[in-house]
């Protein structure tokens, strides 16, 4: 399971990279931000986990449309835009690892 603690450094690193990368195009940031979740995914996304990665992903969601909002004085980026931006460049968390006893069961049968 993802420790609180953990997450929540996680996120705030997210934030200070976001806001060094405010100026940079939207596809490279949409690049390196799959990247960071992916990773993260791969790690955590155990049976049970899943509903506390989606969580992690809409607040990864969130900072970066704070962030391209603040890129303008007009601030028209909408949730509909965040969502068509979320959908192509966020990937969803899906279970990756199985329950423990079924790996266990694989590597010692009995």
């Amino acid at each position: 399971m993802t420790v609180r603690k953990r997450r929540r450094k996680k996120l705030q690193e997210i934030k200070q990279q976001l806001c060094r990368r405010m100026h940079d195009p939207v596809p490279q940031t949409g690049e390196w931000l799959r990247s960071v979740l992916q990773g993260y995914f791969n790690y955590y996304a155990v049976p049970g986990n899943l509903n506390t990665l989606g969580l992690f992903r809409d607040r990864v969601l969130r900072f970066w449309g704070k962030t391209l909002r603040r890129r303008s004085q007009k601030s028209r980026f909408t949730w509909a835009r965040r969502v068509a931006l979320a959908e192509q460049w966020l990937p969803r968390p899906k279970k990756l690892h199985p329950y423990p006893e079924v790996r266990f069961a694989a590597n010692h049968p009995r």
